[in-house]
Formats: structure tokens, C-alpha cells, sequence
């Protein structure tokens, strides 16, 4: 995933970026809302995390002008205040989620994904284009012909389509397509793609790269 980090003090918002970037996420940082509102309206974020303490803004505030201006993408708010009506103004100002400091790592990756996942299941029936490939209802076509592909061969190349630019592991695609169904072991997502490249090069569609160490991308 691509991620905004909105966080003013260095040290946290350095400790969340190499975090997220060891986690393999995408992490930009801004250290005002100003900042924030800018990088937002042009960054093509999945999610962003917002500290409640800003210099400029606070960040009940900022979350509102994201909304109000139409900025969809999930928001967890990071925050050492944990009173419940901090909660409450958080969520009601547009927030997908809250977490307090100190906090595990662990939990907010999860969280992350959790939110991911989320907003996918009101995106995913939304037809989408890469180049050549497009998706229409249930049926993905390629310069405008119908490919004929598995349910997770479709549901592999859906994902990296809207996630394009992005690389996904591939744990990422493991637990957003089979979920607990799969053996990690059995190579399950390789075998996928090395079907998916095979199709799309009959088609003349574009090439899904292996970013070695990382996982898979689509570019578009």
C-alpha cells in the first residue's frame, strides 16, 4: 500500500516510514496538515495515518477538510490522547479507526490491512483500466477481447490493478485473495502469475514485474 504519514514530531514519523517500508508499504511524510492536504490531493493514497497534534491543524480538524473536499482513503488516527470523547470526535470526524500511543507495531500493521481490506469490499465491484486490460462487471478484457481466466487468476489481476505502481508481496496477495485457504508453502501465488504473464502475453497486455525480494507489480 501507499501511505500518507502525518505525524510532526521526526523521530515517531522516521520509526513509522521505516516501518511501514520494511513491512513493504509505500510511506510518504508530512510534518503539517498544509503539507498533508497538499500530498493528499495528489499522492493517489490507500491510507493515511494522522496524529492528533499537529503545529498547523489539528488533526480532527484536518480529517474534516479531507472529507469535505472528497479524499476516500481509509484514516487511522495515532494519537497518545485516549479519553473516549477523543475517540468519539475522531471517528465522527471522519476517521476509519483510532489507535493510542504507545502502541505495537504489529497492531497497527493490522489495523492497516484490516482498513484495507475494508475499503476493497465497496471498491471491488468498480470497473478499473491498466493499459490494455480492462475490467467490466465480472469479466476482464485485453484490447477488447474477454480473457479467459481462473476465479484467482481474475481475482490476483484485479488486485494488482488497483494497486497499480504498487508492489504487493506475496504474503499481501496470499491473505487478500485466498486468506487462510492457502499453504504459503505451496508457492500458490507464483503459480498464479506465471499463468496470468502467460495469458496476458497471448493478448499482448502488459507484463507483471517480479521485484525481487519484494513481489509483484503492474505498471499503468
Amino acid at each position: 500500500m501507499k501511505i500518507l504519514v502525518i505525524e510532526d514530531e521526526p523521530r515517531v514519523a522516521d520509526l513509522l516510514a521505516r516501518g511501514l517500508q520494511q513491512a513493504q508499504h509505500v510511506a510518504d511524510v508530512s510534518h503539517t496538515a498544509e503539507d498533508a492536504l497538499m500530498l493528499a490531493a495528489d499522492g493517489h493514497y490507500d491510507a493515511a495515518i494522522v496524529d492528533v497534534m499537529l503545529p498547523d491543524m489539528d488533526g480532527f480538524t484536518l480529517i474534516e477538510t479531507m472529507r469535505d473536499r472528497g479524499d476516500r482513503f481509509p484514516i487511522l488516527m495515532l494519537t497518545a490522547r485516549d479519553t473516549v470523547d477523543d475517540k468519539v470526535t475522531g471517528l465522527r470526524s471522519g476517521a476509519d479507526d483510532y489507535l493510542t500511543k504507545p502502541f505495537a507495531f504489529q497492531e497497527l500493521l493490522a489495523r492497516l490491512d484490516a482498513l484495507s481490506r475494508r475499503s476493497e469490499t465497496f471498491q471491488d465491484t468498480n470497473d478499473i483500466t491498466v493499459g490494455p486490460v480492462s475490467r467490466r462487471g465480472n469479466t476482464m478484457y485485453c484490447h477488447g477481447r474477454a480473457l479467459d481466466l481462473t476465479p484467482k487468476e481474475f481475482q490476483v489481476l484485479d488486485l494488482l490493478m488497483r494497486n497499480k505502481n504498487t508492489v504487493l508481496s506475496r504474503q499481501q496477495i496470499l491473505d487478500r485473495v485466498w486468506s487462510t485457504e492457502a499453504d504459503p508453502i505451496a508457492n500458490v501465488v507464483d503459480r498464479v502469475i506465471a499463468r496470468l504473464r502467460k495469458k496476458l502475453r497471448a493478448a499482448d497486455g502488459p507484463a507483471i514485474e517480479t521485484a525481487r525480494g519484494f513481489g509483484y507489480v503492474i505498471r499503468g
